[in-house]
């Protein structure tokens, strides 16, 4: 059996191990793969792993020994997934590896919105603390999360999670999804978008890239919010209108954002967020905590072992 790993660097840059995949059959695994090695590298393997490598229509059909696509990631839009299928190609995704981590960072950005916590610890470190006539200073509005609405939208396993340690910080939680549970949520009210936005604190995206949600924060949207809101995106980039938000952040019509992804990664220079007042931009990092990747590796390797068992699991098309 041959695999082929096309971008590997980001699951495992040196602090897991690639046995396991490596037992099921010759493997090479590739840090990264440009588009145009795609073909060359992948054209005798039966398996193919990839993380944000694309893989078109074209270069499925160009390779005639393919069995199995398995996207090292719960999001599979890079994948043809219909050519896939044309194929009979099985294609699978790891669904359930980050939820922890991802709503771990959500509320790290928020707290550093909140208390500002690196900015201060890189002040006192440049010496202004030990120049200070006071025994404390502060450079921005120090905010108590306690009593404040938490927004979220999108509440499924991370928004789910993401609202358990909100309610564990005091917040009152608002919540809309495109399925809502038929039974009531333990932390959360479930309202309108409309309601959700005009009435929250801090609005957190957890919602899947739609044509429907592209954009879902927008001109219109922002103008709802209160001019005192945070916004937190660890989902999609493509959620937001970013000049919208940028605009909405220079003028001072809401708090601040922390946002984990934007809607080109990496982003280009003259993204109006990487400048923006008030702005956390982070290097899409909610996924990567080790704890996480290693869980990404193991079924990962388990969806492998699965379809060579003739019994494919997590298969998405």
């Amino acid at each position: 059996m041959n695999i082929v790993v096309l971008d590997g660097f980001t699951l495992n840059p040196g602090d897991l191990s690639w046995d396991a995949l490596r037992s099921l059959g010759s493997s090479d695994i590739y840090d990264r793969t440009a588009a145009n090695d795609v073909v060359p590298r992948a054209r005798d393997a039966e398996i193919v792993l990839t993380n944000k490598t694309v893989l078109n229509h074209e270069q499925i059909k160009s390779l005639p020994k393919l069995r199995y696509i398995g996207v090292l990631a719960t999001g599979y839009n890079i994948v043809d997934v219909a050519a896939a299928r044309e194929q009979n190609v099985p294609v699978t995704n790891v669904p359930t590896y980050g939820t922890k981590s991802v709503a771990q960072m959500t509320l790290a950005l928020l707290l550093e919105l909140t208390q500002h916590v690196g900015h201060h610890a890189q002040t006192a470190r440049a010496g202004r603390w030990t120049k200070s006539p006071d025994f404390c200073y502060w450079d921005f509005p120090l905010v108590e999360l306690e009593g404040l609405t938490m927004g979220i939208v999108g509440y499924g396993r991370i928004g789910s999670a993401v609202g358990e340690l909100a309610a564990a910080f005091g917040m009152r939680v608002l919540a809309h999804s495109a399925r809502p549970p038929k039974r009531p949520a333990p932390n959360a009210l479930f309202v309108s978008l409309d309601e959700l936005f005009t009435a929250s604190d801090v609005i957190s995206l957890h919602c899947p890239l739609t044509p429907e949600t592209k954009h879902l924060v927008n001109a219109a949207r922002l103008s709802q919010m209160k001019p005192s809101l945070f916004l937190i995106n660890t989902s999609r980039g493509p959620l937001v209108d970013e000049q919208a938000l940028a605009d909405a952040l220079n003028d001072g019509r809401i708090a601040g954002a922390g946002l984990d992804v934007l809607a080109v990664e990496p982003p280009r220079p003259e993204n109006p967020l990487l400048k923006a007042k008030n702005c956390l931009v982070t290097p899409h990092i909610a996924w990567a905590t080790r704890a996480a990747r290693a869980r990404l590796m193991e079924t990962a390797v388990a969806n492998v072992r699965a379809f060579l068992r003739g019994e494919p699991q997590n298969v998405v098309n």
